[in-house]
């Protein structure tokens, strides 16, 4: 039977809309050498400017996650909400985002007690936490790779038993779409097994060992009450939706439980509005970023 997964990949091999040049490369002069950007930025209207590397540009330029552009974040609720017509692209560029915040919150030697370093050895070099950074934003950025359209609202119409989107996403991150990217450029190269065990977390790889370090990581990205996912996703859908109060509320409730970096609360002009911030209107108070 030439099954559901076979068409999956055929139509992503196949799908040349999202191969086209990276935007970022621009023209240059006959004969010029190229320069390599060290850094990547993507305007965000939740997160404002997410900085992304090149290793991790590449995987966004790959055509799994384009295609992301093309699923609805809510499925069919745009009907209703005009507004909520964002989609998992934009989701996943957040979900990476706060996944590297809070990775820098927990690790940060301030934070990190002697019992704790005896228990979790790789926050104490800095070379383990790079790669687990990377790692961590790798599996974040790819935690829904394996979204059909509609998203959840079709899934099991879709599918066939025994599948689901975090299946899905497992095999994606290790087929030769994204591991040979996933390899290339870090060393030591990053694993894709690994990423995509913390992209779905426990809960769906029951036949899988997690280490203390990575039942951690994978709870950063997916834990059903402090995960990125879900601290990202309710403030998206609040905004779309139209409830800039519930995106406020969220986001305030996540700082001042330490889990994100509280960035300085401060009017910069004594004609700026209370419950305003610089750069336009009324805006949700958001997690700051503190670079890539």
């Amino acid at each position: 039977m030439f099954g559901y997964r076979q068409k999956f990949f055929l139509f992503l091999r196949n799908d040349t809309r999202h191969t086209r040049p990276s935007a970022c490369h621009g023209h240059r002069l006959p004969g010029a050498r190229p320069v390599r950007k060290i850094r990547h930025e993507f305007r965000d209207p939740v997160h404002g400017f997410i900085l992304v590397n090149p290793e991790e540009r590449g995987i966004i330029d790959s055509a799994p996650v384009q295609r992301l552009r093309h699923v609805h974040q809510l499925s069919l609720s745009y009907l209703v909400y005009p507004g909520a017509t964002h989609r998992r692209f934009e989701h996943s560029l957040g979900v990476m985002e706060l996944a590297g915040q809070v990775f820098d919150t927990l690790t940060d030697p301030q934070n990190v007690t002697d019992s704790v370093r005896d228990l979790l050895p790789e926050v104490d070099r800095a070379d383990q936490r790079h790669w687990w950074r990377m790692t961590v934003r790798m599996a974040a950025l790819l935690h829904d790779v394996g979204h059909l359209p509609f998203s959840h609202g079709a899934e099991h119409a879709l599918l066939p038993a025994g599948y689901n989107h975090e299946r899905l996403t497992r095999e994606l991150v290790a087929s030769d779409h994204l591991a040979p990217l996933l390899s290339t450029g870090v060393d030591p190269p990053l694993r894709p097994e690994v990423i995509a065990k913390l992209a779905v977390g426990r809960k769906e790889c029951p036949g899988e060992t997690f280490t203390p370090w990575e039942r951690i990581l994978s709870d950063i990205v997916v834990d059903d009450a402090f995960g990125v996912d879900r601290m990202d996703y309710l403030q998206r859908d609040s905004i779309h939706a139209g409830s800039l109060a519930a995106a406020s509320t969220t986001c305030g409730c996540w700082e001042r439980c330490g889990y994100c970096p509280t960035p300085p609360r401060r009017r910069t002009s004594p004609n700026q509005p209370l419950g305003s911030r610089s750069g336009g209107g009324n805006q949700p108070r958001r997690c700051s970023s503190p670079g890539t």
